[in-house]
């Protein structure tokens, strides 16, 4: 999720472990403890530009590395947390504010390698939003409440919220998901694989996507009282001996795609006129196919020259009204 998100998350947590007297100096370590694992977003190459997002939720975020982070966060702040705490307590602080990262991040439908080095799958739960203003806010005025009031009561009452909000988010997933299947039933469908996941910032709206013969189908369902299904668009399933047949399989251009099927869990579209890969998964408006990023490949390009990471589009105001127009059920059924 945003830094804000997983730092408050992580101060929430914290805070549980800590005495009364230092719940402020608990919050705030769990704070900067829950947004180290991002610090993976300094991985980065000028020359190829899919390290980033390979590296990204990698192994700063895996469950196995937890302890590792907590350590190292103890370690480099200590000499100001001895004021506060003696070395086991900010290091239970820290390691319980750096786990709550990975194990958040997972709760949304990015995918993040918990598992590594057993496995390097991307765990996505898709039960929350990559930002979600209900659920950060809240946890915000939780937080403040508790550095203001000192009292632990509002400590379980922010873990609570949290918790609640989550288990809510796996209600109205599975709501979705038995929505979806319902209505490629109707359009005689026998699915490869669904996945539904929230819209931006909220849980009543969710894009849901599966892959059927040679398409993706991309509707959004709505999930309030009742489930309404607000029809989509499909799209190309990406095949290289089809698509793009020229591509040397070899090349390091070949390699990236596997790499970008990787990074989107196989969701992999194609934009024939502009040969353009994308992530069916990721959109403004989720009925539609209109992606955030792709990849772009040049079969006249050289065998160890990269493809080129494209993200085509920003979010407007148009974008937004529509997005409200779908979650108030318009043009839904």
């Amino acid at each position: 999720m945003d830094p804000v998100s997983q730092a408050v998350v992580g101060g929430a947590f914290a805070s549980v472990a800590a005495s009364r007297k230092r719940l402020l100096a608990a919050s705030i370590l769990g704070c900067i403890s829950a947004m180290v694992p991002d610090l993976d977003i300094l991985i980065k190459s000028t020359t190829d530009p899919l390290l980033a997002i390979e590296f990204h939720r990698h192994f700063t975020h895996a469950l196995i590395f937890i302890p590792f982070g907590g350590l190292i966060v103890t370690t480099i702040l200590f000499p100001i947390l001895r004021y506060f705490f003696n070395f086991k307590t900010a290091y239970v602080i820290s390691t319980i504010g750096y786990g709550t990262h990975g194990l958040l991040d997972a709760c949304t439908s990015y995918g993040t390698v918990l598992l590594w080095p057993f496995s390097d799958a991307r765990i996505a739960w898709n039960i929350i939003s990559i930002i979600d203003p209900v659920f950060t806010l809240t946890i915000v005025g939780f937080i403040v409440l508790i550095m203001i009031t000192k009292k632990k009561l509002f400590c379980l009452l922010c873990t609570a919220w949290i918790l609640g909000y989550l288990v809510l988010g796996l209600y109205q997933h599975e709501r979705a998901l038995k929505k979806i299947t319902l209505l490629a039933a109707q359009r005689n469908h026998l699915p490869n694989k669904i996945i539904v996941k929230p819209s931006i910032g909220n849980l009543v709206l969710w894009k849901s996507v599966y892959s059927y013969n040679d398409y993706f189908y991309i509707d959004a369902i709505r999930v309030f009282d009742s489930s309404l299904v607000c029809p989509g668009e499909k799209i190309l399933k990406f095949n290289l001996e089809k698509h793009i047949p020229k591509l040397d399989k070899s090349s390091q251009q070949a390699l990236d795609i596997e790499r970008f099927r990787w990074f989107s869990s196989d969701h992999v579209g194609f934009i024939a006129s502009s040969r353009y890969i994308i992530d069916v998964r990721y959109s403004v408006i989720p009925n539609t196919t209109d992606p955030l990023w792709g990849i772009g490949v040049d079969v006249n390009k050289g065998r160890e020259q990269h493809v080129k990471w494209i993200t085509t589009r920003n979010a407007k105001s148009r974008d937004f009204r529509q997005l409200i127009n779908l979650i108030k059920g318009r043009g839904c059924f």
